[in-house]
């Protein structure tokens, strides 16, 4: 008997049970007793069936299925925290959707449309942003939202963040701690909240300590650009004594650099401080200090915000979690300094 043939009907005959129970069987959530649950699965096997599980979401206007839209995966942080997140969520119960979108409005809109016409639980952005009329697409259509290492001035969203200004307060105290006293940033895309809020933070942290940056360079979170504006800053005599990088994915390209096309010798001529800590910023040949994200913690927040907004909490969270300063070799250590 070809599977795709066999109706849940069938199974309830063979299990000796009624047709709701193999649905309840095959719903994840829903309650059946072991002894039921044992039947409907030992028929099933016999006959080859399968739940049509979109079939049984065009019914019942549900599925079990998040929609998740990121922009890009060349920093190593995000293919890692998806992969977290996508785990997370199948032990709930649900399927993921990754969709890739570009960086902009444009794009953002049309992965939108596609994942509402799935009929999606829920959406989580990823290093994106949602324009006021997506949100209100949203709303309008049921589909909580939760934003995932971004933030937006909506009090409709969901975010959930590393506490970005703190971390960036705390790399200026570092940093100052040290003894330096010419310290560039260079920031992650100034059209993020995450690039805002690090850039923010550092500047605050530095004007505390009587000091302020002798540059801001918006990074656009771009390794190339990151390490174009690491030449200008440290090609001539009077160059920073140390640099905060907005992410550790341009920290490495300033790092490389500064020390294979520069000459320069780190932590010795220049001290670099990254954001995220990322796999290959702990390697010898980076050693980075940095701002660890606590992705894991930041996981556990998301997938609570997402299954508390699905089961009827309609109060949006803005959750930040505090990241640890992660010293390594990359910088000039203070003696004492704690954050």
């Amino acid at each position: 008997m070809m599977a795709e043939k066999v109706t849940s009907l069938e199974v309830a005959r063979l299990a000796g049970v009624s047709q709701s129970a193999v649905s309840r069987v095959f719903t994840p959530g829903a309650s059946a007793s072991k002894k039921t649950a044992e039947k409907v699965r030992r028929a099933a096997e016999e006959l080859g069936y399968r739940p049509n599980q979109l079939a049984r979401a065009m019914i019942t206007g549900k599925t079990r299925l998040i929609g998740l839209v990121v922009a890009y995966l060349d920093n190593q942080f995000y293919p890692i925290a998806l992969e977290r997140l996508s785990r997370a969520l199948q032990l709930q119960g649900y399927h993921v959707l990754i969709f890739m979108a570009e960086n902009s409005t444009d794009g953002v809109a049309e992965m939108i449309d596609e994942l509402l016409s799935y009929q999606v639980a829920a959406i989580v952005t990823a290093s994106v942003a949602m324009s006021n009329d997506l949100t209100t697409r949203c709303e309008n259509a049921g589909i909580p939202v939760v934003m995932f290492n971004r933030g937006q001035d909506d009090p409709r969203l969901s975010a959930v963040t590393s506490d970005n200004i703190a971390g960036g307060r705390s790399v200026a105290h570092f940093l100052a701690a040290g003894g330096h006293t010419r310290i560039a940033h260079i920031a992650g895309w100034q059209g993020a909240s995450t690039g805002i809020d690090r850039a923010r933070g550092f500047v605050d942290g530095l004007t505390e300590r009587g000091l302020k940056p002798v540059a801001v360079l918006d990074g656009m979170f771009d390794r190339d650009t990151a390490a174009g504006h690491a030449r200008a800053l440290f090609s001539g005599a009077d160059r920073p004594e140390a640099v905060f990088v907005g992410n550790d994915h341009m920290a490495l390209a300033v790092m490389d650099t500064l020390r294979f096309e520069l000459g320069l010798r780190i932590p010795d001529d220049v001290s670099v401080v990254g954001y995220d800590d990322v796999p290959n910023a702990a390697w010898p040949t980076y050693d980075l200090t940095t701002i660890r994200q606590p992705v894991n913690r930041m996981v556990e927040a998301t997938v609570d915000a997402l299954i508390g907004r699905i089961d009827g909490d309609n109060e949006p969270r803005r959750i930040q979690i505090p990241g640890a300063l992660i010293q390594r070799g990359s910088a000039r250590k203070p003696k004492g300094f704690t954050t």
